[in-house]
C-alpha cells in the first residue's frame, strides 16, 4: 500500500505520522521500550495534543529479534495469531547502553537506538555491520480516509535482492514489486497467491517476518525504491529481523521458530496418478490407468481420485459415489493389493445439497453471518457453507468424518481450497474477520494433517495441500495450483516453488503437464523430467488424462527413465527431505542457498538444486534448447558424464531423456539399486559415486543413508589419500564404490 505521492507529497486523503524524536527508553535485562514523539519537541507545549509511537523490542528465539509499534493500545486483539512452536519462554536477549545508544542482542544479532535525539533503528551483524535499518521515515502511522495504518521501512543496500514472501508466480526478486499477503484462488499466471507467508529473506544475510496474518502491504522497492516497506491496517505492527549470517541460517532460525515441515513418509515421493478433475472415470478406468502404467514398467507409488469421487452438487459428503464406486473398500483392497497408496481430495465445504449440511447446520459447526444466518454462497459447490475450524466441536465433527475413509484404506488427502474466505462473518470463538481470512487454512491443513498422524502414525502423514501461510510447511506436501498446459507455466510454477522454498517450506510439487488444457506433447516431456526431480511428484489434469500414452510412445519412455532415477536417488533425496525436516532448508534449493556470494546465483530462476550437490535445470523448449547457468567449480553430467566448469553460463540441447543434471565436485552421491519404488530396501546393493575433486590430492567426504523414519541407517566415511579411494562404514551391508571422472 503505498501512502506518498512521489518524494514530497502524501497521497490524497492521506495523513502520516513518523517516530521523530526519542523521548524516552527503558531497558529490561532482556527487553526494552522505546518512546518517539511524532515531531521534535522544542518545548514543553509540544508535548500537548500529539501522539506518540512506543517501540517494543525483545527476542522470542535466539538470534531473532522482534520490533513493535504502537500507537493506541487498547484496541482488543481478537486473534487468530501465528502460531511459535520455537518461541522462547522469556525474551532471549540481553540488553546495555553504550554513550547515547541502548542495545539489545541477541546471538549474532543487536539492535541499536539512540536514547536521545532523532529517533532511528539499525540491525547490526555479529561484527558490527548494519544489516539493514529504519531510518527516519522507518516507524510510522498513517490515517487514510478515516482508516489507520502502521507501517515500517527497512533499508535496502545498494545491489541487495529480496525474496520469499510465499508461493509468487511474478519475477523471483521481488525488488520492485507489490505483494499483498491475501489468499486468493488466482491460479499461476497472476501476481495473487495461493500461499501467503509474509517473509522475505534478503541477500545480505537475514530475513524479516511480519507478525501477523492478515492483510499486509509489501512495497519491495516499489514506493520508496531504497526501503521495504510494510504496512497492516491496525494499531500495531510487529516483525521479526532473523539473523544469519547465511541464508540457510536465517531458514533454520525462522522454520524453527514458527515450525519445522513432518517428514513425509518415503512412499510419498514415487510418482501420483489422478483421475484428473472433470474427466469421466471409474473403476475400470482406474484399473486401466495403473495397469498401463506396470505393462509400460512406469513404477507407480499413489493412485489419486479427484472431485468426483464424489456425487455431484455433494462436495463435501465424503461418501463415494455408489452408481461409480458401488464397492469402495474392495476396490482400494485391490489398489493396495497392487502396492498402491490411496490418496482423495476433500475441500473444507460442505454444498447445500450434501447430507452433512442439515447436519452441520443443526449443530453450529458452519461460519455464521453477523445475523446469525449460515453463511453461503454458490460459488464452486451451490449453497455451499463454510466448516468453522475455530470451533473444536466442528473441526472433531469434519476430522470424524475423513476418520471412514482412512479406515477404508484411504492413506493422503489432497486438502485443496482455504482461499475464498469470507471476511462479513462471525467466528465461533470471535476470531477479527480479516486476520482470519488467510490463517483459515492453517487451521484447515493442521486438522486434517493431526488426523492422519494420529490414525497413521508420526511419519506417515501427507497431505497435498494447496493453499498456506506461515506456518503451513509444518503439514507438507504443498502444491502450486492452477497452470495452463505450456512452458510459459512450467516456467512460472517454478518461480512459484523457488519462493516457497525461501519462505520455511520444505517440500513442493506441480501438476505434471500443466492443469488446464491439454500439453502438447513437447511440454509434456519436457515437465515429466522436471516433476520427476522435484521433491514431490504427480500426474494431473483438468479436463484430459495424464497417463503418459496419451502422449506417445517416447513420452511412455521419459516417464519410465526417470522415475526409475528418482527411485534410486531416493537414498540422497530423502537425506535432503531429512535435513529440511531437522533445520527448514528445503529439499529443491534455490542456488543463493548453496552459492550466496555468488551476485548471478541471487537471480536465477530456471533451475535448482535437488538437495545439497544435485543441480536441475529444466528444459523449457520443444528443440531442446536451454540456457542456465553453472555455479563456481567443475560439475558432472549425471546422465552422461560430461564435466562443466563454473561460474558460467551455457548454452546446449537436449533430447527428451535428457536435461542438464550436474553433480558438483566434492559429492559422494548414495545410489539405491531399486528401480521399482521410492521406498525399498537402500542398503541393498547401495552404490557410492564419488566424485572426488581432479588429480590425487587428499578428499574426505561423511555420507549418511537415512531408514525410513529419517534415521541414520548407515554411515560411509570416503577418503582418497594418494591416489586410492577407501571407505569406511558402520555396516556389514554390501555396497559397491564407483569413482567418477577425472578423479579416477
Amino acid at each position: 500500500m503505498k501512502f506518498t505521492d512521489g518524494f514530497w507529497q502524501m497521497r490524497e486523503g492521506v495523513h502520516a505520522s513518523y517516530a521523530t524524536e526519542v523521548r524516552d527508553v527503558r531497558l529490561d535485562d532482556d527487553r526494552l521500550a522505546a518512546y518517539a514523539s511524532v515531531k521534535r519537541v522544542e518545548r514543553r507545549g509540544d508535548t500537548l495534543n500529539a501522539p506518540l509511537i512506543t517501540v517494543d523490542a525483545y527476542a522470542p528465539a535466539e538470534g531473532v529479534i522482534a520490533v513493535r509499534l504502537t500507537h493506541l493500545a487498547g484496541k482488543r486483539r481478537k486473534g487468530p495469531d501465528f502460531e511459535m512452536p520455537g518461541a522462547s519462554a522469556r525474551s532471549a536477549a540481553t540488553t546495555r547502553t553504550e554513550g547515547t545508544a541502548a542495545e539489545l542482542t541477541s546471538g549474532p544479532l543487536t539492535l541499536r537506538l539512540p536514547t536521545e535525539g532523532a529517533f532511528g533503528l539499525e540491525f547490526l551483524d555479529a561484527d558490527g555491520q548494519v544489516l539493514t535499518s529504519a531510518g527516519r521515515k522507518g516507524s510510522a502511522f498513517a490515517t487514510v480516509d478515516g482508516s489507520h495504518h502502521m507501517f515500517a521501512q527497512l533499508a535496502l543496500g545498494v545491489g541487495e535482492t529480496v525474496h520469499g514472501l510465499g508461493e509468487r508466480f511474478t519475477p523471483y526478486v521481488k525488488n520492485g514489486q507489490v505483494v499483498d499477503m491475501w489468499q486468493a484462488d488466482g491460479g499461476t499466471s497472476s501476481e495473487q497467491a495461493y500461499k501467503n507467508v509474509p517473509f522475505y529473506l534478503s541477500s545480505r544475510g537475514y530475513g524479516v517476518f511480519v507478525n501477523h496474518p492478515g492483510k499486509v502491504s509489501f512495497e519491495v522497492g516499489s514506493e520508496a525504491v531504497g526501503q521495504v516497506q510494510f504496512s497492516v491496517e491496525d494499531q500495531t505492527l510487529e516483525y521479526f529481523v532473523v539473523a544469519g549470517p547465511t541464508p540457510k541460517d536465517v531458514l533454520t532460525r525462522y522454520a524453527s521458530l514458527t515450525g519445522l515441515p513432518a517428514l513425509p513418509p518415503a512412499w510419498s515421493f514415487g510418482l501420483w496418478l489422478t483421475t484428473s478433475f472433470t474427466t469421466s472415470y471409474d473403476e475400470a478406468t482406474v484399473n486401466s490407468f495403473v495397469d498401463g502404467m506396470a505393462e509400460r514398467g512406469i513404477p507407480l507409488s499413489v493412485f489419486h481420485f479427484d472431485c468426483f469421487w464424489m456425487r455431484e452438487y455433494q462436495w463435501c459428503d465424503f461418501e463415494w459415489d455408489p452408481a461409480v464406486f458401488p464397492d469402495p473398500e474392495d476396490m482400494i483392497a485391490r489398489l493396495k493389493a497392487k502396492g498402491l497408496k490411496i490418496c482423495v481430495w476433500i475441500n473444507p465445504y460442505i454444498g447445500q445439497k450434501s447430507p452433512l449440511y442439515e447436519e452441520g447446520a443443526e449443530k453450529g459447526y458452519f461460519v455464521r453471518t453477523p445475523d446469525g444466518d449460515v453463511w453461503q454462497w454458490d460459488k464452486w459447490q451451490a449453497g455451499m457453507a463454510l466448516v468453522d475450524f475455530t470451533d473444536p466441536e466442528a473441526t472433531a465433527w469434519f476430522q470424524s468424518k475423513l476418520k471412514v475413509l482412512l479406515d477404508q484404506g484411504v492413506d493422503g488427502f489432497k486438502t485443496d481450497f482455504g482461499e475464498r474466505i469470507p471476511t462479513e462473518v462471525v467466528w465461533h470463538d470471535g476470531s477479527d474477520t480479516e486476520r482470519m481470512h488467510n490463517y483459515y487454512t492453517h487451521l484447515y491443513n493442521k486438522a486434517v494433517f493431526e488426523l492422519l498422524e494420529k490414525e497413521r502414525g508420526a511419519g506417515e502423514a501427507v497431505l497435498f495441500a494447496r493453499s498456506a501461510t506461515a506456518g503451513g510447511q509444518q503439514y507438507p506436501v504443498h502444491w502450486g495450483g492452477d497452470c495452463w498446459s505450456s512452458f510459459e507455466a512450467m516456467a512460472e510454477s517454478l518461480r512459484g516453488g523457488l519462493s516457497l522454498s525461501l519462505s520455511g517450506f520444505g517440500f513442493w510439487s506441480h501438476d505434471i503437464g500443466g492443469f488446464e488444457g491439454t500439453p502438447d506433447p513437447a511440454v509434456f516431456k519436457r515437465w515429466l523430467a522436471f516433476g520427476l526431480l522435484s521433491s514431490h511428484s504427480r500426474l494431473h489434469g483438468s479436463s484430459s488424462y495424464r497417463v503418459p500414452w496419451e502422449f506417445g510412445d517416447e513420452a511412455v519412455d521419459v516417464a519410465r527413465q526417470f522415475t526409475r532415477l528418482k527411485h534410486r536417488l531416493m537414498p540422497y533425496i530423502y537425506g535432503a527431505a531429512v535435513e529440511a525436516h531437522r533445520t527448514g532448508v528445503p529439499t529443491m534449493r534455490p542456488l543463493l542457498l548453496e552459492f550466496p556470494q555468488d551476485p548471478t546465483a541471487r537471480t536465477v530462476d530456471r533451475e535448482y538444486l535437488l538437495g545439497p550437490d544435485v543441480l536441475v535445470a529444466p528444459v523449457f523448449t520443444e528443440d531442446g534448447q536451454v540456457e542456465y547457468y553453472v555455479p563456481e567449480g567443475t560439475w558432472t553430467h549425471l546422465l552422461t558424464g560430461d564435466t562443466v566448469t563454473g561460474p558460467a553460463w551455457r548454452r546446449e540441447t537436449h533430447g527428451f531423456d535428457s536435461l542438464p543434471l550436474l553433480v558438483r565436485q566434492g559429492a559422494v552421491l548414495a545410489l539405491g539399486a531399486d528401480e521399482s519404488r521410492p521406498d525399498g530396501e537402500w542398503l541393498d546393493g547401495l552404490e557410492l559415486r564419488v566424485f572426488a575433486p581432479a588429480g590425487t590430492g587428499d578428499f574426505t567426504r561423511t555420507v549418511t543413508v537415512p531408514d525410513h523414519t529419517g534415521a541414520v541407517a548407515a554411515t560411509y566415511e570416503v577418503v582418497r589419500e594418494g591416489g586410492e579411494v577407501r571407505v569406511t562404514t558402520d555396516t556389514d551391508r554390501p555396497y559397491t564404490v564407483t569413482v567418477v571422472g577425472d578423479s579416477a
